[in-house]
């Protein structure tokens, strides 16, 4: 009989310590839209801005931006937990935050798959649990669809261009180089443990990928002095303007889906 007191006594402790938190910050865009997809805008009470906010957002009260939190504003909205990205802020900011006695989720998804099980997991948190259930099993089967029509025998060697003047990429480890993969593709700088490495052009050249990828036309031209640049000879100067890539949160399934069509013709 004691045991079942104890064993009872304890299940309603961790009911307790994982009930849903009421008055959340988000550091990280990507996170703030998950919210947003999870539907529950309501426990927002704070922001860190970085870029243009959805509109469901506009109402919420912004902390600062990447890489300038307002440590005095964010605690004066007394949050109950904090959903982080980790290069949201600094290393010594995440510190001090720790310091202060608030909950914090830290998330960085290294895979598309890793970023479904977080819809669950901030769902938990949140008291929307069926939900990040409910997205996590739609992300997961668009990515198996999106695996199984643009399957490749020999996945085609991009080079993801992120700038250009200087020159920088993604690594491995980065959510990008992941999506290239379900497109059949594979990141020629996958060896790079760097989320975002700056390479020089003479690597590209030594890897010779089949295709380049940027945002803008313009940050391509520059690879037609190389006409021995199989991407060159083979026309695959790509553009894909859509930074949804960029934000791993539900919407990253229809972005995926514009990368994998961007890099169809290339077959």
């Amino acid at each position: 009989m004691q045991r079942v007191l104890l064993a009872l006594v304890l299940s309603m402790l961790q009911v307790s310590s994982l009930s849903a938190a009421e008055r959340v910050v988000s550091l990280a865009p990507s996170l703030s839209e998950i919210v947003v997809e999870l539907g529950a805008v309501e426990r927002l009470v704070g922001v860190l801005d970085g870029g243009e906010r959805p509109v469901a957002l506009a109402h919420v009260p912004s902390v600062g931006r990447y890489g300038q939190l307002e440590m005095e504003t964010l605690l004066a909205l007394q949050p109950d937990l904090l959903l982080v990205w980790p290069g949201s802020v600094s290393a010594t900011q995440r510190e001090q935050l720790k310091s202060f006695g608030i909950p914090l989720l830290v998330l960085e998804p290294r895979s598309l798959d890793e970023l479904a099980g977080q819809f669950v997991q901030i769902g938990e948190r949140l008291g929307r649990a069926e939900q990040g259930r409910r997205l996590h099993e739609r992300l997961v089967a668009g990515l198996a669809a999106l695996r199984a029509r643009y399957h490749r025998e020999q996945p085609l060697p991009v080079f993801y261009q992120v700038w250009d003047a200087p020159l920088y990429t993604i690594g491995g480890r980065q959510i990008i180089s992941d999506a290239l993969q379900i497109c059949g593709a594979r990141n020629v700088f996958a060896d790079v443990q760097l989320p975002a490495p700056q390479v020089s052009v003479e690597s590209v050249l030594l890897r010779d990928p089949a295709a380049i990828i940027a945002g803008d036309a313009r940050q391509l031209q520059a690879w037609r002095r190389w006409p021995e640049l199989l991407a060159v000879k083979r026309g695959q100067l790509l553009v894909l303007p859509d930074n949804g890539l960029e934000r791993p949160s539900f919407q990253m399934l229809e972005a995926t889906a514009k990368l994998c069509d961007v890099l169809a013709p290339a077959r």
